[in-house]
């Protein structure tokens, strides 16, 4: 998807020029938009200076109107400057409305297209077009630059959809950082039709260009194709939000960018009750990048956050992916079990005290490691978080120490007893020594604390008892030692989070500002306020619910990831999109049950995309005869199209490295996007050096990253080697193999027993 920038096949190099070309159209808006957002600022400051020049008059009216003026100027001047960077993320060209009228922003409010705006002929003119960002900015003749992403005129650029598209023609996503534009991605709302902006055709760049052109086929067929592919996605789109929405999808059907649009349709539909929050979730980083490059920031709330699977937990970010044996432990729900015991282990990992020496009343009290020992594991009998026991097994230190030291009984009147025990507790509790046992005995534990002990294979293996075997578990703590978290890991952290529990903090007084005490003009002065990023990342981390979640690629979550991402979401309504057949979960039905736990009792509403609209015929073709290996009686999504040419098999002759080389090298010369070389995942670093030099156009990915993306050719290294590296292998194959949206190749090793032609033993009829 990073790579759907070519479609056009042979006239990829023009496709190529017609994309530069329109990054360079909206760089030269952008920076006629930074122009006048400097005219803005000055004319901000400058009402600033006239207002103190206007406080020299000296006289009571002027005064106020001086406060006023400059804090009227400085608001102004704080939201210009806080939202200067990375503003523009939109644009909506539109056929001319039924009415004329224009609202304060300066765009037309008009939603559906006036008679006669498409020609008889199918061709029409764009009338309108609109820039959407953060904030609204209007040129000197008041005719609108960017409108604010709130305003009504920007709805469509949220609602819009093909079988409901309004005046929309083409919607753009336009990614820039700072002030230079990186990418425009395009969805065409009328594929059908032929429109024409100032004197040319409108130029579509991304999957919208590979709609046009299936829309504007002469083959009747083909537009029923694309309709079909509207309607069905639509219908997600808008589904009702109030339960579970399951979509079901194979390679190519646009799972993933329906979802990023159900997002943004929610939260324009019903921002308010989306102002939890929602948290879209992929599998992996390099899918994330995809993400956030399509689906704008939504506000200066924050209210939709992107995460990879590896960086759910605050603070911690996944750079491993550990063996698929090691994976299917660590995964699995035996883990929970695990973790319980690990936890209240952990206690006594810094050989804790094995006596309490304390004074009280004159006398010396002591208790000893048997006791000490009952009163732990009266403590812990409780399902409560192991952090937050603390105080009940402090308790029950201090009702252990005041039947040892015999003072119960001196006193028959019930207040007079409450009194001396009070003292007592005052007494005791004040004391060093009684801190400094605490302390030790009953340490604060947090979540990596835990998870490193568990490196250590004795102290696991005694956790673990009857859990998981032997080898699991020499293999687990092996990979615990190691610098780096995985992606496994990432779930056992937020587990552990859960068990433990985060000790109650006290609240911190709120320092008094010394400008609460000024009056007047310093009263009014507004104090820099947080910017919308600065405040979206604050809310994000803060945030550890959310009012609608979106998982992206479903299929692939754990057991102990669904109960991640379920702690998330306990309020929320789901959109829960994946394949079955692009499963790389060893335990299908164990992450359903999962799965279903997370969900909880909220009704379920399913639907299924059937066209694969990504994958040529030729592609879809071989692909299906490896889900027909990892899951017998499976249908492929039907293939919308035929490119003529088949996919290429070629054998190694000198070595695996620069087998693959050449051939990435080869189609590096045959198509004008990106190429994608994808091998088993203990091969990735390897990969890279062999494609070392050749340019950014060619990456390297092992087999479990390449879920979600596309690039416009593929390499396919070794079938056999993929297939063989976890149970799930087949299914990760059939992903592998369903990535290029124009040409695809597959390097075949001695493992893979490829016939006299090359073809793989796998792959053969």
């Amino acid at each position: 998807m990073a790579a759907q920038a070519h479609r056009q096949g042979a006239v990829g190099s023009v496709h190529d020029s017609v994309r530069d070309r329109e990054i360079r159209v909206e760089q030269e808006h952008l920076d006629r938009v930074y122009r006048r957002l400097e005219e803005k600022i000055h004319e901000a400051e400058f009402l600033m200076q006239d207002a103190a020049r206007r406080g020299q008059v000296g006289t009571p009216g002027a005064l106020a109107e001086r406060d006023a003026q400059v804090f009227r100027a400085g608001i102004h001047l704080s939201r210009l400057n806080n939202e200067f960077e990375d503003f523009l993320f939109g644009r909506i060209d539109l056929l001319t409305g039924k009415d004329g009228k224009k609202g304060p922003d300066g765009a037309y409010t008009a939603i559906e297209p006036a008679e006669g705006a498409v020609r008889l002929d199918n061709t029409a003119d764009i009338a309108e077009t609109l820039h959407i960002g953060r904030i609204g900015v209007l040129d000197q003749d008041y005719a609108p630059l960017v409108i604010d992403w709130r305003a009504p005129a920007a709805a469509p650029f949220y609602r819009s959809t093909p079988v409901d598209p309004g005046r929309v023609v083409r919607r753009r996503v336009i990614r820039s950082k700072g002030r230079r534009v990186l990418g425009v991605e395009d969805d065409l709302m009328r594929p059908e039709l032929t429109a024409y902006l100032d004197g040319g055709e409108l130029p579509v760049i991304g999957d919208g260009a590979l709609m046009a052109a299936l829309g504007q086929a002469r083959s009747h067929t083909m537009r029923d194709i694309v309709a079909s592919i509207q309607a069905e996605q639509d219908l997600v789109i808008r589904a009702p939000a109030a339960s579970v929405t399951y979509v079901e999808g194979g390679p190519g059907t646009g799972k993933t960018a329906v979802a990023l649009h159900r997002a943004a349709y929610l939260l324009y539909q019903d921002r308010r009750r989306y102002a939890g929050g929602i948290l879209i979730v992929s599998p992996t980083p390099l899918l994330v990048a995809y993400t956030e490059g399509v689906l704008p920031s939504l506000g200066e709330e924050g209210q939709v956050a992107i995460r990879a699977i590896g960086s759910l937990v605050e603070g911690s970010e996944a750079t491993l992916y550990d063996s698929p044996s090691v994976a299917r432990a660590k995964g699995s729900s035996r883990m929970l079990k695990v973790l319980r015991k690990a936890a209240r282990g952990a206690l006594e990992l810094n050989d804790p005290p094995a006596r309490l020496r304390v004074v009280a009343f004159g006398r010396r009290l002591e208790l000893e490691a048997g006791e000490l020992d009952g009163i732990r594991r009266s403590a812990l009998g409780g399902t409560a978080p192991v952090n937050l026991l603390r105080p009940r097994a402090r308790k029950l230190l201090l009702d252990a120490l005041w039947e040892r030291s015999g003072a119960a009984g001196r006193h028959s009147d019930p207040e007079l007893a409450a009194e001396l025990r009070s003292s007592f507790d005052e007494d005791i509790t004040s004391e060093d020594a009684f801190i400094a046992f605490l302390d030790a005995w009953w340490p604060e534990l947090t979540p990596a604390a835990v998870l490193d002990a568990m490196a250590d294979e004795r102290r696991l293996g005694r956790w673990a008892r009857r859990i998981l075997n032997p080898g699991e578990v020499r293999k687990v703590a092996r990979s615990l030692r190691r610098e780096g978290r995985s992606v496994h890991d990432i779930a056992l952290l937020d587990e552990l989070q859960a068990v433990l529990g985060a000790p109650a903090r006290p609240r911190r007084k709120r320092e008094l500002d010394p400008l609460d005490q000024l009056t007047g003009l310093e009263e009014l002065m507004p104090v820099r306020e947080e910017s919308q990023r600065e405040r979206a990342e604050r809310l994000a981390q803060e945030r550890v619910e959310y009012a609608h979640v979106i998982v992206d690629e479903a299929q692939d979550l754990t057991p102990m990831q669904w109960r991640m991402v379920g702690r998330r979401g306990r309020h929320a309504t789901w959109t829960v999109v994946g394949d079955p057949a692009q499963s790389s979960w060893s335990d299908p039905d164990e992450a359903a049950e999962a799965r279903d736990e997370a969900l909880g009792t909220r009704p379920r509403r399913r639907f299924e995309l059937t066209v694969n609209y990504r994958n040529p015929a030729e592609i879809a073709d071989l692909a299906s005869k490896v889900l027909a290996l990892a899951m017998p009686g499976s249908v492929s999504p039907k293939a919308v199209r035929s490119t003529g040419v088949e996919p290429r098999f070629t054998v190694v002759e000198d070595t695996l490295g620069a087998t693959v080389r050449d051939e990435a090298a080869r189609l590096l010369e045959r198509v004008d996007g990106t190429v994608g070389v994808v091998v088993a995942m203990q091969r990735r670093e390897e990969a890279r050096r062999w494609l070392a030099g050749l340019g950014d156009r060619v990456v390297a990915l092992g087999s479990l990253e390449a879920k979600g993306l596309e690039y416009d050719a593929t390499v396919v290294v070794s079938p056999a080697e993929i297939a063989d590296e976890s149970p799930a292998g087949l299914r990760v194959l059939y992903v592998a193999l369903t990535r290029a949206t124009q040409q695809l190749t597959v390097v075949s090793a001695d493992r893979d027993e490829p016939d006299a032609a090359g073809i793989p033993d796998l792959l053969r009829d």
